[in-house]
């Protein structure tokens, strides 16, 4: 009898057993099946994009004495992004194209802003986040810019302002591909989503194009004299953020750095964009733009763009 009480023991416990590790693996392949059909519904293509209008305007009579100058502004901004994602590879793409208009009264219209950028980024799974990559960026303007250049100078040296356009003449100082700047190289992305992503680029080909009319008599944009486009070999670091404060308000972060190998190294290029979007409704939001460049080949000083305005916005 305790031989057969022992025995029953032992298939009960061996049948226990037997349950509870059907079951955890019955749990386990449930959850990997719940994580293979999440990463599935993630696959192939994902696009959105975003339209925008801001409108400013303010208007003063002849007769308001608290001072102030009528004017008008707008400004329409595009950013489109379009995504693969596969188990093994990734591909990202971002369009973003600006344009913006500003006229003050018994002055003539001038440009408030003026982008068009690409950026397109390719990686292969390595390992956990991290992917090997190729990756391409493109930029450069839509429309001439101005400036006003006094000639009347005693010593002949030209004096540039913007201040006062009278007995100025107006020349042109760039246009739609001067100037024009193409990254490409490979290296290692970090990519946590969509939204978290840095890109390291240790051997990045860089080119900047401009029409040979703006180097006839000097350099420009770091372009010898007489020449039509420059060639740098460096480092590159991309990085991406874009995350919510709160709910309806968004942040967008784009920060792009660059090293140039072949002279003065220490020097190193900086882009910095944000995007500040705080939405009213589905069509109206105020939209916040701000821009930081320093690219010593230029000038040497940082770069500044802002623009703020509410108006009329589209997602897609």
């Amino acid at each position: 009898m305790k031989k057969i009480v022992f025995v029953n023991l032992i298939l009960l416990f061996y049948g226990i057993t037997s349950a509870q590790v059907n079951e955890k693996a019955l749990i386990n392949k449930t959850a990997e099946a719940a994580e293979k059909t999440k990463d599935t519904t993630n696959m192939g293509w994902k696009k959105a994009g975003n339209f925008s209008f801001l409108f400013n305007q303010s208007a003063f009579n002849n007769e308001w004495l608290g001072g102030g100058t009528s004017n008008m502004a707008g400004n329409i901004s595009l950013n489109y992004d379009f995504n693969y994602k596969s188990e093994s590879i990734v591909w990202d793409n971002k369009i973003f194209a600006a344009y913006g208009l500003t006229k003050l009264k018994d002055q003539e219209t001038t440009k408030s802003d003026d982008r068009l950028e690409f950026t397109s980024l390719l990686g292969k799974k390595a390992s956990g986040y991290w992917y090997y990559s190729a990756f391409l960026n493109f930029k450069t303007q839509m429309d001439a810019g101005f400036k006003y250049v006094d000639f009347t100078n005693d010593n002949g040296t030209p004096l540039i302002t913007t201040d006062d356009f009278a007995d100025k003449q107006k020349v042109t100082i760039s246009h739609f591909f001067s100037p024009a700047y193409l990254q490409v190289g490979p290296g290692m992305l970090w990519k946590k989503s969509d939204n978290l992503k840095v890109n390291i680029a240790p051997a990045t080909s860089r080119f900047i194009f401009v029409h040979k009319h703006f180097t006839e008599l000097g350099s420009a944009f770091g372009v010898d004299q007489g020449k039509s486009f420059r060639f740098e070999f460096g480092a590159a670091l991309n990085g991406y953020y874009k995350f919510n404060i709160m709910e309806n308000v968004s942040m967008e972060n784009i920060l792009n750095l660059y090293s140039n190998y072949l002279e003065k190294p220490q020097n190193v290029d900086i882009d910095y964009q944000m995007n500040l979007v705080m939405k009213i409704n589905k069509y109206l939001s105020t939209n916040l733009s701000f821009q930081a460049i320093y690219d010593d080949n230029a000038i040497g000083a940082f770069q500044i763009r802002e623009v703020f305005g509410l108006g009329f916005n589209y997602g897609f």
